[in-house]
């Protein structure tokens, strides 16, 4: 088994936080018993990633963060051309 161990950051809105843990859980145990393995048939965090993202947007809107120009990334997502 592999096991990923990182530091735990909270997220930009408090009241996200609970849902960045769950779904940094969700992902580690995906991305060590799965897709390290082969397994590359979906990811099972994305409803979860999803949830904590609008958590996120919010968060920013509320706090009136400037993000005007930033490219988000997610889940169908095209990675931006390096």
């Amino acid at each position: 088994m592999v096991t990923i161990s990182l530091l735990q950051m909270n997220s930009v809105g408090e009241a996200c936080t609970d849902l960045k843990r769950e779904y940094d859980q969700c992902f580690n145990r995906w991305f060590a018993e799965k897709f390290l393995k082969g397994d590359r048939s979906g990811d099972p965090c994305t409803e979860t990633f999803r949830r904590y993202q609008r958590c996120v947007q919010k968060a920013i809107k509320e706090k009136d963060i400037p993000v005007d120009g930033v490219e988000f990334m997610g889940p169908n997502k095209d990675k931006p051309e390096s």
